[in-house]
């Protein structure tokens, strides 16, 4: 049962016709029928992938890729050209924010409605209903009408419904982006709690650090396809790769029909030097100091020169045992001058799982004033790792997190050693005692 396959998607396809000018009335389709031309854009192309029972699985791609056409399909609100879509269980989604919810009703009376949808007989509507409520957080406005919701409110409703139906596969697209912090952390627990429980769940997101949080694959769709099928992690940053080429191809085509347009402008010509230097730099290999696995991204107004792991003696070293002093030495150089940056750590297992990460302004709530030529170190007295194979990612960003002066994911690997026959992840330590 463990291994049950859920989701059975077998070479579908999928095109919709888009008019070029398509005549609303019949009039104008009878006087100007040269309005309804349109073309055939195939959306999805020969794509098929197995989920299991229990399994978390993300969608990932840029927009327009064919994420969501693919939600659609498996709710069979769309069905394929060709090809077959096969689902084992009751299916509940959350595919647009409050679909199905009649605004003029009540949160209660549109939990009944909706719940009915899904497959729910009233009696087991009425065993759930103070459950769905609660999750929710709207007892106090469940009897008001819909319309009279906010964007978050409405969310918190749709998605206490859907997970509160007993459905065996939960399909999700984009739906956590709403709603306050406190409210997507309760979300986020209560999905490792139903998927701990044996369902099913596909997310498509942008945000790929929730996918890593709940899911164990990640499928990348790309011109209709299935690029990439794999642990989150590493998937994500292939794609982040290709993310960032993209861009910078973006930035020198537009850099050059800019200097096509005007070449007389010397002086601001001048002032660009820097931002030209480092897009070339962008689009150059991996610094030697990088594992051949490295992603690198980031404007490069700061850039990394070197990224050193040491002993407690100050020397290179890539093999540890547990609870032994592990020293991180980040050398960069500035490109801009008069900027803070925010320097961070992140360690993952080879796996994917995501172990450890923090920054200067988690630990200390300061920024680095950034010197033309500088290093950071990180001590860790006592590395808490156990037995396997890591691997280290640095990145240096503006404080909103929002600009990337420098990121490397996989920028070093290094092992742990086995000194105990420890279990897990890591060592905590613990005080025994015993009467006996």
């Amino acid at each position: 049962m463990e291994n049950k396959t859920m989701i059975e998607v077998q070479n579908i396809t999928k095109s919709f016709k888009i008019y070029y000018d398509k005549g609303n009335q019949l009039k104008e389709r009878v006087l100007f029928r040269s309005r309804n031309r349109y073309e055939n854009r195939p959306v999805i192309n020969g794509i098929s992938f197995y989920v299991k029972r229990g399994e978390a699985v993300g969608i990932i791609g840029h927009n327009g890729c064919g994420k969501s056409t693919i939600l659609k399909l498996l709710t069979k609100i769309i069905y394929p050209d060709s090809g077959s879509i096969k689902i084992n269980g009751r299916v509940s989604s959350l595919i647009e924010l409050g679909a199905g919810f009649h605004p003029d009703m009540s949160g209660r009376e549109n939990i009944y409605i909706n719940a009915a949808i899904f497959g729910l007989t009233k009696n087991e509507i009425k065993k759930r209903i103070k459950t769905i409520i609660q999750f929710a957080e709207l007892e106090e406005f469940i009897d008001n009408p819909v319309r009279t919701y906010s964007s978050g409110m409405y969310m918190r409703l749709a998605f206490s419904v859907a997970i509160n139906v007993d459905a065996d596969v939960l399909l999700i697209d984009e739906i956590l982006a709403v709603g306050d912090v406190n409210f997507q952390h309760k979300c986020f627990e209560k999905l490792k709690e139903i998927k701990n429980n044996g369902t099913t769940i596909v997310i498509v997101s942008h945000s790929l650090s929730q996918i890593e949080q709940i899911c164990e694959r990640s499928i990348w769709i790309e011109d209709g396809k299935i690029h990439e099928d794999g642990i989150p992690k590493y998937v994500h940053d292939h794609y982040l790769k290709v993310m960032e080429n993209n861009r910078i191809d973006r930035l020198e085509k537009e850099q050059m029909e800019d200097s096509v347009i005007s070449d007389s402008c010397s002086k601001e010509a001048e002032s660009c030097t820097v931002t030209d230097d480092i897009t070339k730099k962008m689009t150059e290999c991996l610094p030697d100091f990088c594992s051949q696995n490295a992603v690198r991204m980031g404007n490069h107004k700061v850039e990394f020169v070197n990224v050193e792991i040491l002993d407690a003696q100050g020397e290179e070293k890539y093999r540890f045992q547990t609870e032994e002093e592990m020293v991180i030495v980040i050398s960069y150089k500035s490109n801009v001058q008069g900027i803070k940056g925010n320097a961070g750590i992140g360690i993952y297992r080879d796996d994917g799982v995501y172990c450890f990460g923090t920054n200067i302004d988690i630990e200390k709530n300061e920024l680095i004033e950034m010197k033309e030529y500088g290093k950071i170190r990180i001590r860790m007295k006592s590395l808490p790792l156990l037995y396997g194979a890591y691997y280290l990612d640095v990145a240096l960003h503006a404080k909103d997190s929002i600009e990337i002066y420098d990121d490397i994911r996989n920028v070093k690997k290094f092992q742990v050693s086995r000194l105990k026959k420890d279990d897990g992840l890591l060592r905590i330590s613990t005080e025994w005692d015993s009467d006996g």
